[in-house]
């Protein structure tokens, strides 16, 4: 009872009002939605997590189906949507994106509108190509809205981003969720170096990195973005970093030294991604179809990250932090993003940062689907 009572407490601290702008809402970016907006999110993230913790079931939408389609390889993101349908009372159906009629013309709108006749939520990853997940996923929402629209179907069916060219929010979101918990709530003055590491196995989106520097400046933390010579991020992204550390109190800066982004930083999230020009050729390739170009792109990534087998992440550079937080988005690639040793110091904390997404995505499900939330989160304490 005492249990149920100090979490009800915490419940009735939450912005009623400001968790109820969250019915309808899909998350594409996360530089789309309000710093309030954002907020609301994490309140209700961490309720769930608090609720869940105590094993307190939270069936809000039992035998919905909640569809996610992938157009890249994913463990920890198909888990999450998993486990954050299933404790919504959803019916999880993961889809394959080379299984679907994608690849023989279908477009996104099409594939929307048919998934949304029977979907009650959508996830989509698509990451590969710049220029094509965003717009993708932007696509798919407006089929799946046409689709209502048309049938008078007044269902709720969000869409939530698991991944794209531009941004992947679940992550980041979970990201900030836990720079909080290991700071105790407040990040300002909290030094993260977001820097490149080298990796040999594949030329990795720019999503994250974009997805942190554009987030995490604008609840104050002071982001040292880190890479070599051509390993640039999105101009708009650089851009929309620099107006969210003005919003947020936080700041943003580039270096091209990983030992400076590392010097005294509170928190560090050495991650590989390919070269912005290599990436752009992919595009070319890819509308082409041109599996030979891209295989051949691939490997003059690869080349070009062999360059810079230094930027690794190892005990000497988290010696130069301020006791250092070891982020990562995980897979990493032992002995080449980060040392082995490193890795294994982390371990249960990284996996506690990946954890973080599955709240998130019942945050972003139940918000966008339930009237009332608010009241709904205060009863399973009953």
């Amino acid at each position: 009872m005492a249990v149920a009572a100090a979490l009800k407490e915490r419940l009735f601290g939450l912005d009623e009002q400001a968790i109820e702008k969250l019915y309808g809402k899909s998350l594409l970016l996360t530089m789309e939605w309000s710093r309030e907006d954002l907020e609301s999110l994490m309140a209700v993230a961490e309720a769930f997590e608090a609720l869940d913790r105590r094993r307190i079931k939270t069936p809000l939408h039992e035998h919905e189906l909640a569809y996610a389609v992938f157009f890249d390889n994913s463990t920890r993101t198909k888990s999450a949507w998993a486990g954050a349908a299933s404790r919504l009372g959803m019916r999880p159906v993961i889809v394959d994106g080379d299984s679907t009629q994608v690849a023989h013309g279908e477009t996104a709108e099409e594939t929307g509108a048919m998934l949304g006749m029977n979907a009650h939520a959508l996830g989509v990853r698509h990451d590969k190509i710049l220029g094509q997940g965003h717009t993708f996923q932007r696509d798919m929402l407006e089929g799946v809205r046409n689709y209502l629209r048309a049938t008078n179907d007044d269902r709720q069916v969000p869409l939530v981003n698991l991944q794209c060219d531009v941004d992947h929010p679940t992550q980041c979101m979970a990201d900030l969720l836990w720079l909080r918990e290991h700071f105790g709530g407040d990040l300002r003055g909290k030094k993260v170096a977001v820097t490149w590491a080298y990796s040999p196995s594949y030329a990795k989106p720019l999503s994250v990195p974009q997805g942190l520097i554009t987030l995490l400046p604008r609840f104050g933390c002071e982001v040292v973005l880190a890479h070599p010579e051509g390993y640039d991020l999105g101009p708009e992204c650089l851009q929309f970093a620099e107006r969210s550390a003005q919003e947020g109190g936080g700041s943003f800066r580039v270096v091209d030294s990983m030992d400076e982004a590392f010097r005294g930083a509170h928190a560090v999230y050495p991650k590989s991604w390919g070269g912005r020009a290599l990436m752009l050729e992919r595009v070319a390739a890819s509308d082409a179809g041109d599996a030979a170009a891209l295989d051949a792109i691939e490997a003059r990534a690869l080349a070009q990250n062999a360059q810079h087998t230094d930027w690794i992440c190892d005990e000497r550079r988290m010696g130069l932090t301020r006791d250092g937080l070891y982020m990562h988005c995980l897979p990493a690639d032992p002995g080449a993003e980060v040392a082995p040793e490193v890795l294994r110091r982390f371990q249960i904390q990284v996996a506690r940062q990946a954890n973080k997404k599955l709240y998130v995505i019942m945050a972003l499900l139940a918000g966008a689907k339930t009237r009332g939330l608010w009241g709904r989160l205060l009863e399973f304490c009953d």
